[in-house]
């Protein structure tokens, strides 16, 4: 299952994770799957995540088996006297700790990590908790649920009578995993550039607020017209959702007028394709059930495979929506990595391999779960290898972001590539975004209304702003040779870049790897396809709703029975962001130390399987399709989605254990309950969950959601108001953390902006520049960079190879007017 550890781009980092989450055994299996050498400290029962199910035929539970393959196991007894000297001594030979203590102490050891800090400046420590150190929200019990309702990811999903729709469980620790790896991977960089170690700490809840962002922001410019209208429906597009065909279910995302055209003509509808009222996203919106009933019989005509195959010839962006048996059917998963062989015990079955696909040094391809107490056979062949070298020690972080000095030049448009590119910026790097005067960023408007050029709409787009602040922003016409020249001067100088477009759009421009690592051997890049440049789908447009219809999650959401449902309007987006961050820092890492750059070829479909590998696990072990939870949960009981007074008001709730089982009985009135010895296992719960479920929705009917969330909060039972995405403007405790930063730009204004989840202080990074108007940076970067002169700028911009205005369409070529 196992390549050789030497192989591995990570094999000389040492990595220590205490505690238990999901998220910080998530970070530290990412580090695992490069070959670090992760000892995962644990009581003598073991991590608690042991527990959590799903669980396989042997009673294994397969999402421990996802967050911790590979991994070595050590057990430190905390009522044994030498177990802070021995947790001290552990982490004092590590070179990162991932700490989830806060989550769940997991019986380890108190230990002062300042003081080792002290005596290992070098230390990289990450701390991990459910809302941050302070705020309202700071001691709140919670799950992966009531955070996700609590940052707005739960009431726009589902009816519209309510109860909104959520799955139950496996992804605030994703989101958190992913922020968590790159806060550590960004130190190792910088610890390689002469830096100290650096101390993070991670709130889960601003984490998981990474998909709501656009959402939030969308609704600081609109105000509050956001509301749940239904399943597999999504404001601000429409449709964009999952459809019944004939055989199999088909995933629909038509987004701009051209895509909205062929769609119809390709359904034999052109009469709706045509119609001037269903001609933009608003438009439809407001006729939904109208199309839906000329849509849905007509895609009965024929199979999911047929439509695929006929929206692959038009370039329409539908897909596939997988069963978990199909997914483990399909050989392209396996030979990529996406779907890896995974050992827990005696049993042998698939999980979720690293998505983080490099070409030079990639992940390892499967591995086993430790048993409580088990090392790894490879761990003590990396304890005689170097860590990463540093290239000073002592030095200080007081001034310098990580990535201070790396160089990024952002290809990528909408919201996965910029994300990923923010980030990177957003820890330090110089980011240059690129686009044209002919065809900017798509994400500055799809539906453009008249006067979008002439009024320069494209530069207000809220979006457009959150995704691409501290980037400086640059033009080049890359379909002539004056621009692809200087963005080949542009590539030499530059650490990384980033591409988002089809897979052959950059090589057809004459940007692939193989030219540019001719012209740049240490240059990092990553192209970030829907599925991969090698796929038998590698033509297939995409969005992120594409993404998540294609991973199979909306087969494992909702009810027993029901429909497949999608949990979000773009949920592939920041999630392959944060995923290509992850990936392009690992490979920046070897490139530090090799001098040799790389090709990352991000499938971002893949992206989002993890989401669902506890199923794929148990699937691939008895057969059996996962069962449907709908908002109820696999070990929780109850769990569920309780109204309360007030129209369309919602709190989730969830017991843990048998003790928040109590409290949460005495609370709502039923002593009985709570004093019944036989009610203390989930086990006898479910057979009156229906019971448990009215008697708790009678006493939050009585209460509006805040209020039921904070009783429920003073007797400590998990409990989280399901919010929508404009709340988070106002939410009292983001405003105590200050995680929302006021900037002005041009053309927008004064608007907040989102913080990283990840904080070295007591207050975010600051945002140190908004977003770049079109083109804004360009003498700039052509003069100081590139060392042109005013003249030969003058030139290029009067021949439209730059500028600072998008060119109206009908002075753009005829075969690119015909394309928008």
């Amino acid at each position: 299952m196992k390549l050789s550890p030497q192989l591995e781009v990570l094999s000389d980092l040492r990595v220590v994770e205490i505690g238990s989450s999901a998220g910080t055994s998530y970070c530290a299996r990412l580090f695992a799957d490069f070959g670090a050498d992760v000892q995962k400290v644990e009581p003598p029962a073991g991590d608690p995540l042991r527990q959590s199910a799903p669980l396989t035929p042997g009673g294994q539970s397969a999402w421990f088996a996802f967050l911790n393959f590979n991994k070595s196991s050590v057990i430190i007894d905390s009522t044994d006297q030498d177990a802070i000297t021995r947790l001290t001594a552990l982490i004092e030979d590590c070179d990162i700790v991932i700490d989830g203590r806060d989550v769940d102490s997991a019986d380890c050891s108190a230990i002062d990590i300042s003081a080792i800090r002290q005596r290992r400046s070098d230390l990289i420590y990450l701390e991990a908790s459910w809302f941050g150190g302070a705020g309202p929200y700071a001691r709140f019990a919670a799950t992966d649920s009531t955070v996700r309702a609590l940052t707005g990811l739960v009431k726009l999903v589902g009816p519209p009578e309510g109860p909104p729709s959520h799955a139950p469980d496996f992804q605030a620790g994703i989101f958190a995993g992913l922020w968590a790896f790159i806060a550590a991977a960004s130190s190792a960089v910088a610890r390689m550039q002469g830096g100290t170690g650096r101390s993070w700490s991670l709130s889960i809840f601003e984490a998981t607020l990474t998909p709501t962002e656009y959402l939030m922001f969308d609704a600081f410019a609109r105000g509050d017209v956001m509301r749940r209208i239904g399943i597999n429906r999504f404001w601000p597009n429409f449709p964009v959702g999952i459809y019944e065909t004939k055989k199999g279910w088909l995933g629909v995302s038509t987004v701009t007028p051209k895509q909205w055209r062929e769609f119809c003509e390709m359904l034999g509808l052109s009469e709706l394709g045509d119609d001037p009222d269903l001609a933009s996203n608003e438009g439809r919106l407001q006729h939904m059930d109208q199309i839906d009933g000329q849509f849905i019989p007509r895609l009965k005509t024929r199979t999911a495979q047929e439509w695929f195959a006929e929206g692959l010839k038009r370039k329409l962006p539908v897909v596939l929506v997988p069963q978990v048996s199909e997914l483990l059917q399909d050989a392209e998963k396996m030979v990529s990595g996406a779907i890896v062989p995974v050992r827990l015990g005696e049993e042998e079955g698939k999980t979720v391999g690293s998505v983080q696909r490099l070409t030079l040094t990639p992940p390892l391809q499967g591995g086993d779960v430790p048993a409580v107490g088990e090392q790894q056979p490879f761990a003590a062949m990396r304890s005689i290898e170097p860590s990463i070298p540093l290239t000073s020690s002592g030095g200080n972080n007081a001034c310098r972001l990580p990535l201070q000095g790396i160089r990024v030049v952002d290809f990528s448009m909408g919201w996965a590539g910029p994300l990923c590119a923010r980030t990177l910026a957003d820890l330090g790097a110089d980011v240059i975004k690129i686009e044209a005067i002919q065809y900017p960023d798509w994400w500055r408007g799809v539906d453009r209304p008249p006067g979008y050029v002439e009024d320069r709409m494209y530069e207000k787009a809220p979006c457009f702003c959150i995704m691409n602040r501290n980037k400086r922003g640059m033009t080049l016409d890359l379909k002539r040779p004056e621009g692809l020249a200087l963005a080949k001067r542009l590539l030499t100088k530059a650490d990384i870049a980033v591409g988002n477009y089809s897979v052959d759009v950059l090589p057809k421009l004459g940007l692939g790897y193989d030219v540019l690592r001719a012209l740049n051997p240490r240059l990092v890049m990553m192209s970030m396809s829907a599925f991969g440049s090698y796929s038998v789908h590698r033509d297939c447009r995409a969005y992120g709703s594409t993404l998540e219809q294609g991973s199979g999650l909306p087969n494992v959401v909702g009810r027993a029975g029901g429909i497949p449902v999608m949990s979000h309007i773009a949920f592939g987006d920041p999630v392959g962001g944060l995923n290509g961050c992850a990936a392009v820092l690992v490979a920046l890492i070897h490139a530090r130390k090799t001098g040799q750059g790389q090709f990352i070829d991000l499938a971002q479909v893949e992206c989002m399987m993890p989401f669902i590998a506890p199923w794929i696990t148990v699937h691939s072990l008895d057969g059996m399709q996962p069962p449907r939870y709908g908002n109820r949960h696999p070990q929780y009981v109850p769990h569920g989605c309780f109204r309360c007074a007030g129209e369309d008001n919602w709190v989730i709730v969830a017991a843990t254990d048998a003790g928040m089982w109590q409290r949460l009985a005495t609370i709502i009135g039923r002593p009985d309950w709570a004093k019944d010895p036989s009610l203390n296992s989930p086990e006898a719960r479910r057979a009156i969950e229906d019971d448990i479920e009215r008697g708790i929705e009678a006493w939050t009917l009585a209460r509006d959601p805040d209020q039921a969330m904070l009783e429920l909060q003073s007797v400590r039972v998990a409990a989280g108001v399901a919010r929508l995405p404009i709340d988070m403007l106002k939410d009292p405790h983001l405003s105590s953390r200050a995680f929302l930063q006021e900037v002005n730009r041009a053309f927008v204004g004064v608007h907040p902006q989102p913080s990283m989840p990840i904080r070295e202080n007591a207050t975010p990074y600051p945002i140190r520049t908004a977003a770049p108007t079109l083109g804004q940076h360009n003498a700039e970067i052509l003069s100081e960079l590139l060392g042109l002169s005013d003249s030969e700028i003058e030139q290029l911009a009067t021949d439209h190879i730059i500028g600072t205005s998008m060119l109206p369409e009908a002075e753009l070529p005829h075969a690119e007017r015909t394309a928008n």
